[in-house]
């Protein structure tokens, strides 16, 4: 899979911002059908650094009613990258 397809956005939230100051690890939401050395020769070639780690996750979207209309979040695939210690994503930086 092209390494620019398997990263789609980064996912910001408090318990990314915490993992991120304390264990050196950044959450980012990938392709559904991406797996794990996939996701490293990624986040190392696109931001320059050295991976140590990934876990990923299978997000199963929620269902949702509006009135008598039922619906579904799309399911997506979380992944996070531990990097070795002293390196860092300088994206990320200023957040």
């Amino acid at each position: 899979m092209d390494i620019y397809r398997v990263i789609i956005a980064p996912h910001i939230t408090e318990k990314a911002n915490a993992q991120k100051d304390s264990h050196n690890q950044f959450t980012f939401k990938v392709h559904k059908k991406a797996n794990k050395v996939e996701i490293r020769r990624a986040v190392e070639i696109l931001f320059k650094t050295k991976v140590l780690d990934v876990k990923t996750q299978n997000i199963i979207g929620k269902k949702r009613r509006v009135g008598r209309n039922i619906g579904k979040r799309p399911d997506w695939k979380k992944a996070t990258v531990t990097l070795v210690p002293g390196k860092h994503i300088e994206f990320f930086e200023g957040m």
